[in-house]
């Protein structure tokens, strides 16, 4: 499977050192586009969001509680 990701001999590719700086930073930048930067921390006056992303108040909270103390 590796073999396949890399389409040319291992050993050829630390043989010219711009070629292998190259090849780093193709594999930096691949880790960057998956993983992602991280994101900023959220602004403190945002409260918690909900899946849809609408801010959760204290009455959700405490109609979900009742809800499942009901069940």
């Amino acid at each position: 499977m590796i073999a396949a990701m890399i389409p040319m001999k291992h050993s050829s590719i630390f043989r010219n050192r711009w070629f292998a700086i190259l090849w780093a930073a193709g594999i930096l930048w691949f880790a960057l586009d998956v993983a992602g930067s991280p994101e900023e921390a959220p602004d403190k006056k945002v409260a918690t969001t909900d899946a849809i992303g609408a801010p959760v108040v204290p009455d959700d909270t405490k109609a979900l509680e009742a809800a499942i103390a009901n069940m």
